[in-house]
Order: C-alpha cells, then structure tokens, then sequence
C-alpha cells in the first residue's frame, strides 16, 4: 500500500493543493482508518486515500466543475458523515443489496481504465491532439523513456513475485531521473507544520449547497460500494466469512471506514477506503486486527519522509498509475457478458468513466442503460425500486445539468 504515499500527493497537487500537507494527510489518514479499523472491528483490513476517488476529487471536481478544493473536502467529510448515519441505520447494507454486482464491477474497472488512462498522461505516453484527441507522445523524450523503463521495471518486479514492486519501481525510476539529470533534489528539513497547510480548511459550508449534490453522491456511492468489495474479497481470502455469506461485525468495518473518511477529510486528503492489498497480508498469515494496526503504525512512521516524497516526480508514479489500474481491470471477468441486459450497461460504463473524464457520467449512463434495458426486455421485477430510483435521479442530472 505504501505506492499511496507517493501517488496521491502527486494527484491532488494538480488540484492545487501543497505537497507535503497532503503527504502527510494522507499517512495520517491511512493510519487512523487502519488503527481504528484493527482495534474497533478486529479485521485484517488497512485503509488509505482510494485511487480513482482521488482521481474523481482533482480531475472532475476541482479542475472540471472548478470547484475550490476547500469546498471538495467539505464534500468529502459530508459524504463520511452521511455514510455512518446510513450503516447506523442499516440503510448502507439495503444499498448494497440493491445493485447488481455486474455494474460494481464495471465501475472498479472503469476507474481502473480512467487511473490508467491519467498515468499515461502524466508519464507523457500519450499527448493531446486537436485532430484525434489523444496521440502517441514523444518516445525519445528522456522523461517518457524513465517513464516506460519504471514501468516495465514495475511490471517485471510484480512478475517475478517481488514484495513492494511499484514503491521499489518507484524509486529507481526516481535515482535514474536525478542520475540523469531529469530532476534535482534540494533538500528540506521537515516541518511538523506543513500539516496546517490542508488541515481544517475543509469548505462543509460551501459543500452542503444544492449544487453539490451530485458530487457528494458520487463520493457517497463509489466508496460504499469500494469498501463492500474490498471486505468481501478479503474476508473470503481469510476465511472470515460464514457459510451463508454473513460478514461478522459488518457495521463496525462500515463505521471504520466513514470515520476514516471524515478524518481525512478533515486532515486534507480525498475520500479514505479499504485497500484490497489488505489481501497481501492475509496470504502472509494475518487473520486479525493486529495487521492493519501495523500497517497504521507503519504509515505515521511514513511522515517524517515527506522532504524525500517531494522530490518523486511525475514521470516516476505515473508508471504506478498505470499498473494499479491494470490490476482494478481484473473484475471484468465477473460481468456476465452473454447476458446484454447486462453487459451493455456494463460496457457502457467501463467505457463512459475515462472518455467522459468523470466517475459520475459513467455511473449515471450505466446505471440507466440497465433499468432501461430490464424494462425493455421484460424483466423489470428483476429491478429493485432503488434502481428505478437512482435512474430517475440520473435523467433529471442530465436533464438539468447537460454533458456537465
């Protein structure tokens, strides 16, 4: 998990938020979700800042809806806080339920394509073009090259079964670039303060306006269900689960983790989850809370590094984007495809989430496609009245706000 010390800095600077104070958000965030979900719910889980959501803060709300990212923060800490009054009530279980897990999947791998798709961006592998939208870039910029060298260096790492491939991937890509004169290092000595820089200048404010809606609801419900695909996947691989598909203490992993939402919110980092990495630590023996309580500790140790992390440059975490999206496009093989009803709202989805640059479009054009096409086959009983619910609130967002 530790890639996510590097990476998410580096995404919420483009949303013009300081470096360090989000580095150091980040680790303290990680390690309140990962403590309190170890000590609180006793499960093998760590939490950080999710990728994709991250994504979704800085590119679709920040720098699409030029949203000041006091105010994003203030939507994230909202939707935290709304997600542990919908698990107290039993409502987020309901949810759960509710949509089909085709179309979870279609999102995971949507998000893993849009991650993909930042990380070439940022390494310089693909460019703009007014005539194609995207082209090849420069292959013989050096940058490009350090670029595509970190990234099969990861790859071949991962292959060979290494532990902690993409932060060693990470930094070599790094000492190749200073090395050759592609970065330069100026050392800083670390402040304590440089937290004060993000921390508690959350926007709830300015986010609990009408406009914001929609945002707050895309936080809402790509982390509900993120989560809910994590605890599932892990609590199956270390035999937590019981026969009859019940998850013992599910409402104190999903306290955990809003809790660990609003935290980070506060601290100044994007929508805290669990990491299904957590699994390494169950194929390693870890079947109780003490291993995300170690990983917790481990990440606040992680803070007085900061000067070092700064220094990490685009071209170096962009092969790491690029390889966690890889890994998020494994859940295409859970979509049953000869099903139309439900592959085509899958695809669609898959595919709306990094070509529309947003999470939100993907979710409403997917998610409509399915009630559409149940209803047009016949099968509308197969169709929870919550889904015919989201539907509805889905054509009234494009209704109103367009292609927005």
């Amino acid at each position: 998990m530790a890639y996510i010390i590097f990476v998410n800095p580096s995404i919420l600077r483009d949303a013009g938020m300081p470096f360090n104070g989000v580095l150091q958000a980040t680790c303290i965030a990680a390690a309140i979700g990962s403590i309190l979900m170890g000590a609180f719910a006793r499960y093998p889980i760590a939490l950080a800042p999710g990728m994709g959501l991250n994504a979704y803060f800085t590119y679709s709300v920040v720098k699409g809806m030029h949203v000041p990212w006091e105010t994003a923060l203030g939507a994230v800490f909202l939707s935290g806080a709304l997600m542990l009054i919908l698990t107290l009530v039993g409502i987020r279980k309901m949810i759960v339920s509710a949509i089909p897990r085709e179309l979870y999947s279609a999102v995971a791998v949507g998000i893993g394509f849009f991650i993909a798709f930042i990380g070439l961006r940022n390494g310089g592998i693909i460019v703009s073009n007014p005539a194609t939208t995207v082209a090849l870039g420069n292959l013989r910029q050096p940058t490009v090259l350090l670029c595509l060298l970190g990234l099969l260096l990861m790859a071949a790492l991962m292959a060979w079964g290494i532990r902690g491939a993409i932060v060693l991937g990470i930094l070599a890509t790094s000492v190749l670039g200073f090395v050759t004169g592609q970065i330069t290092w100026a050392p800083a000595a670390f402040a304590p303060s440089d937290l004060s820089t993000t921390a508690f200048h959350l926007d709830i404010a300015g986010a609990a306006k009408l406009g914001m809606l929609e945002i707050l609801f895309v936080f809402l419900f790509v982390d509900i269900f993120d989560n809910v695909g994590t605890l599932v996947g892990v609590a199956k691989k270390a035999g937590l689960m019981k026969e009859d598909g019940d998850i013992p203490r599910m409402n104190r992993i999903l306290a955990a983790d809003a809790t660990a939402t609003m935290a980070g919110a506060a601290l100044g980092t994007s929508t805290v989850v669990s990491y299904i990495e957590s699994a390494s630590g169950v194929v390693a023996g870890g079947r109780s809370g003490v291993t995300a309580i170690v990983a917790g500790i481990l990440f606040l140790i992680a803070t007085v590094a900061a000067p070092l992390f700064g220094a990490i440059p685009a071209f170096a975490t962009a092969p790491a984007l690029i390889l966690v999206g890889s890994m998020m496009v494994s859940h295409v093989s859970e979509i049953r495809w000869d099903d139309m009803t439900v592959g085509v709202p899958a695809f669609l989805t898959m595919l709306a989430i990094p070509f529309t640059f947003s999470i939100a479009n993907g979710l409403a054009i997917g998610f409509s496609a399915y009630t559409l096409l149940k209803v047009a086959r016949g099968q509308f009983r197969e169709v929870g009245w919550l889904m015919y619910l989201l539907t509805a609130l889905f054509a009234l967002r494009f209704w109103y706000l367009g292609g927005a």
